[in-house]
């Protein structure tokens, strides 16, 4: 029987920020698809319960991603151990939420150094190990708030816009190298924090449901989904995108 394109059967993935959220989500995807998973993350005792809970194929390598000068040794840790990198998810993150004025700069620098350095500089050290074997598929987290103006994100919509732009720059260096690069766009995915959000500001509930068309909110599978096909042979020809994974919220009015 044919394998389905949509099987990551034997290949490895690393995601960053793996161990909650999104990054759990995704990483339970992949493992269904048949990967072998490497999260990381700052916090060892969060990645080590999310490895039990995730089981067999699951392993971690605790990390700063924003501590760019440990990246290089990050990564030849991980080959050693676990083989070639053959994904990459820069699902990794930080946001803050404070009127533009409020913001110092060493602020605004701390959401660039961890959004859009240690993305660059983790993606520069396993393109290098990708380009020699000339296969690949790097897929980076963007946000609604690169795709359209939301309030009090000043530092947070310009490291994930900052991302949408090296995503289509790394998309045309690496693709000619066999190595396919993407992002993903999640819209409003249901989560205690935004629940918590919700719950002390009905008002944003009301106007996030109210511009998406399919008046929901996502779950975190939805997100996992979407990388898995992008991770995967079915999108072979894809390169360059950017998913909104959003129920019609960046079209909606």
């Amino acid at each position: 029987m044919n394998e389905s394109p949509f099987s990551l059967n034997g290949k490895l993935a690393v995601i960053t920020g793996g161990g909650t959220g999104l990054g759990f989500g995704i990483s339970r995807a992949f493992l269904a698809a048949g990967a072998r998973i490497v999260i990381s993350g700052r916090r060892e005792e969060v990645l080590k319960e999310a490895v039990e809970e995730l089981g067999e194929g699951a392993f971690y390598v605790s990390n700063d991603v924003s501590d760019t000068a440990t990246l290089p040794a990050f990564v030849e840790e991980i080959e050693s151990k676990h083989g070639p990198i053959d994904i990459l998810v820069n699902n990794a993150g930080i946001n803050m939420k404070k009127f533009l004025t409020e913001v110092s700069d060493e602020e605004f620098q701390r959401i660039i150094q961890t959004n859009v350095n240690g993305l660059f500089s983790l993606t520069r050290e396993v393109a290098k190990k990708m380009i020699p074997r000339e296969s690949g598929s790097i897929i980076n987290i963007t946000s609604m708030a690169a795709m359209y103006g939301i309030s009090n994100v000043t530092a947070y919509t310009s490291s994930k816009t900052a991302v949408l732009g090296m995503t289509r720059s790394l998309a045309v260096d690496l693709s000619p190298k066999g190595i396919r690069v993407n992002a993903i766009a999640p819209g409003f995915i249901d989560s205690p924090m935004l629940r918590k959000a919700f719950d002390s500001d009905p008002e944003r509930e009301r106007k996030v449901l109210s511009r998406t068309p399919m008046g929901s909110l996502g779950d975190a599978e939805d997100i996992g989904a979407a990388a898995v096909y992008l991770a995967s042979d079915a999108a072979k020809f894809v390169t360059g995108v950017n998913l909104p994974v959003d129920g019609g919220n960046s079209i909606g009015f």
